[in-house]
């Protein structure tokens, strides 16, 4: 297929543009940008350089991906964006490089961001996260695959999002969100297991009831996290899905939220 580029787009001789491209009216793609084969962008989409996309990509309007870090130390040396294949990528979405000389900024494949929000430099994002309207990551957040940042969530840097977890609506995240539950307020805390989600993602009864048991053992039990630590490694089977929560936990620096 050939590649489409609109007579008001502005693409830079050094951006590499992969087969069946499609650049819509008022894009510009800088020096240095890889957009990959079959990638939509609509219209007044901003891709800076050292920024690559996979194929099969859709970009909606005015976003903006692969601008400068914002943080007051960033001195100008090359730094990155890397999104996966299958992106979709909603109105005025804004995505940042990497801060540190050779760093980048990672979102994994078949993400889904919705209009204006914002993942900042050096965020690491896992397969199919969905961040809602105006939900935001600031500096160095790691998310797990198939977490949901619901609208307005704001999550602290070097924060961590668990796999299948979910950020309530309007919520806080000063700690790390373990997996598989939902946090919500402000101070965002734990409100419940993500049952729903889960039983879509085709868990079976037997790993809920352990993840139900793990769930109660650290947040509706006297137990502190250390404690809660030791019981889960005695009481429960070490499936999968409890091995990587203990783990989780074990690697946690800022503390998870209780």
């Amino acid at each position: 297929m050939s590649i489409k580029i609109h007579p008001t787009a502005v693409v830079d001789s050094a951006a590499q543009l992969g087969k069946g491209v499609v650049v819509g009216p008022g894009c510009v793609i800088c020096a240095g940008a890889s957009i990959g084969e079959d990638c939509t962008l609509v219209s007044n989409v901003r891709v800076e350089g050292n920024t690559t996309i996979g194929p099969g990509a859709l970009i909606k309007h005015g976003a903006s991906l692969g601008g400068d870090p914002q943080t007051i130390d960033y001195g100008g040396w090359p730094t990155f964006l890397e999104i996966g294949p299958k992106a979709w990528i909603g109105e005025y979405v804004t995505v940042h490089r990497g801060s540190k000389e050779g760093a980048a900024t990672r979102l994994g494949s078949e993400v889904y961001m919705m209009a204006y929000s914002h993942v900042g430099h050096d965020c690491q994002v896992g397969d199919c996260v969905i961040m809602t309207n105006y939900a935001g990551l600031a500096g160095h957040v790691t998310v797990e695959q198939r977490a949901i940042i619901a609208a307005y969530g704001g999550v602290h840097q070097f924060c961590r999002i668990g796999t299948y977890a979910m950020l309530g609506a309007h919520s806080g995240v000063g700690k790390d969100v373990t997996p598989y539950t939902i946090v919500q307020g402000v101070p965002a805390v734990p409100r419940s297991l993500n049952i729903v989600g889960l039983q879509r993602a085709g868990f079976s009864e037997q790993t809920l009831a352990q993840l139900k048991k793990l769930y109660k053992l650290f947040f509706r039990s006297s137990l502190d996290t250390s404690q809660a630590v030791q019981r889960a490694r005695l009481d429960l089977e070490p499936t999968e899905q409890v091995e990587h929560f203990i783990a989780f936990v074990e690697a946690s620096e800022r503390g998870i939220c209780k």
